[in-house]
């Protein structure tokens, strides 16, 4: 039964309640405070890790967690179901709307989408010719890799709280730089760090990628038909060695940037469907069946009006925003200090050579790579980002953190030179956070005025 039209008006209650629930809607569509809870989980996480309880911190991380079937039975740490798992919804997130501005904006020419490949490529070569420069002993020269990583959550997260002062098309091209820079830095590990590919996964992935083409070719637009493919493709690069969550930033790539093409209008159908609801409603008697059906067509109408690309990375935003990123960084940043030995052979030297190839030699390289690529014509920066803008950038894709720390542990066996890798990162990612704070703040008054 339904209630007549006269019946419905909401009590106090619920009036307050559903202001409430516009205001926190609102209140999570807003990044800079996306970024703010990333960073106070960071900082609970440096907290933990470094206090009487830290024994709990770690161990709460390797924590097993399994799903299976039977005998068939998969389990990893719970650190790994974050990292690896979770995070593929983050980068599915960065993919759709690297996908966006490829499709129709600041990457939408082969002039603009060359700057952040260039700007990521100087940001790679600078940081680890600083290091080795710093670093001449072979053992130590093993860690040239660790500071040409950027970390994607941290770095947006604290262009996030410069507010909307920044530019989009700014942001973005972190974006873009941060994700071709950690698809460089999987390279490397594969290269430098491994016994190479396993390129058997590779027919997986292949598989779950024709099973995406698939499902959008015969006009598949419900998002849940793509989960099954997306975990083939997942599965596919984990059997490669390659870092499984670069399976959302394929799909993100994937996801179509127009509506479902469908035999009649979607503005047509939502129309009659609308039509229908209102004259099933009063001519119903109060039966609530007879408005079942003209509701399922107005929310597939709904659907295929708004394009999958728009419509899925909108769903996600609050889940990664307020859940992924947190999680993520509290599994993460939590650095035990107690490990600093600064007397130790070749502390110093690593961890001042991470250090300044982070804080200095990211905003280097990508600022001379992105003044190279504007001058020999390969490129142009985007509408409203400035040199200032670029620089700012710069700043802030110092912060290594995450990738920078595993690779790290993939660079150093030695429990000393580890824990001067850390300490380095962990220091210049901290000092790259300020300095574009700091340098954000300046930009954006300086671009108002």
């Amino acid at each position: 039964m339904i209630r007549p039209l006269s019946e419905t008006a909401p009590t106090r209650a619920q009036i307050v309640t559903q202001k409430a629930f516009r205001a926190i809607e609102h209140f999570m569509h807003i990044e800079a405070v996306s970024g703010i809870v990333l960073l106070v989980a960071a900082a609970f996480a440096l907290a933990w890790a470094n206090s009487p309880w830290a024994h709990s911190y770690h161990d709460l991380w390797h924590t097993p967690v399994s799903i299976g079937i039977g005998d068939l039975v998969f389990s990893r740490s719970l650190h790994f179901w974050i990292n690896d798992v979770l995070m593929t919804v983050f980068f599915l997130v960065v993919g759709m709307e690297i996908r966006r501005e490829i499709h129709d904006g600041a990457l939408a020419s082969l002039r603009l989408a060359a700057l952040p490949i260039v700007a990521a490529l100087g940001g790679v070569t600078a940081p680890a010719l600083i290091y080795l420069a710093i670093n001449g002993d072979p053992l130590l020269r093993h860690g040239w890799a660790v500071p040409t990583a950027t970390d994607i959550a941290f770095a947006v997260g604290v262009m996030a709280l410069l507010g909307r002062s920044i530019p989009g098309n700014l942001r973005i091209l972190l974006l873009a730089l941060a994700i071709i820079d950690d698809i460089v830095a999987v390279i490397i590990i594969a290269l430098f760090y491994s016994g190479g590919l396993d390129y058997s996964g590779l027919m997986i992935a292949a598989l779950g990628i024709v099973a995406v083409l698939g499902l959008q070719w015969i006009g598949i637009g419900n998002a849940y038909a793509y989960v099954v493919p997306g975990a083939i493709i997942w599965l596919g690069l984990l059997q490669t060695g390659a870092h499984p969550t670069l399976a959302g930033v394929v799909l993100g790539l994937m996801t179509p940037v127009f509506p479902m093409r469908a035999q009649e209008n979607p503005l047509t159908v939502a129309e009659r469907a609308m039509h229908e609801c209102v004259e099933n409603a009063r001519a119903g008697g109060g039966r609530a069946d007879v408005l079942i059906r003209p509701l399922r067509q107005l929310r597939l109408a709904q659907r295929e009006l708004v394009p999958p690309v728009v419509r899925v990375q909108q769903a996600l935003h609050p889940w990664v925003a307020f859940g992924i990123m947190p999680l993520f960084a509290l599994a993460n940043a939590g650095v035990s200090l107690g490990d600093v030995d600064a007397a130790a052979p070749g502390f110093g030297p690593v961890m001042f050579g991470v250090a300044l190839a982070l804080v200095v030699g990211k905003p280097l390289g990508v600022m001379l790579a992105c003044w190279a690529a504007v001058r020999l014509g390969i490129s142009r920066l985007p509408p409203q980002v400035t040199w200032p803008g670029v620089l700012l950038v710069g700043l802030l894709a110092g912060i290594g953190f995450t990738m920078s720390i595993f690779i790290a542990n993939l660079a150093f066996d030695d429990a000393t030179l580890l824990a001067a890798a850390k300490f380095g990162v962990l220091l210049a990612s901290t000092s790259a956070a300020v300095l574009g704070l700091i340098y954000g703040l300046y930009y954006a008054r300086a671009s108002a005025g």
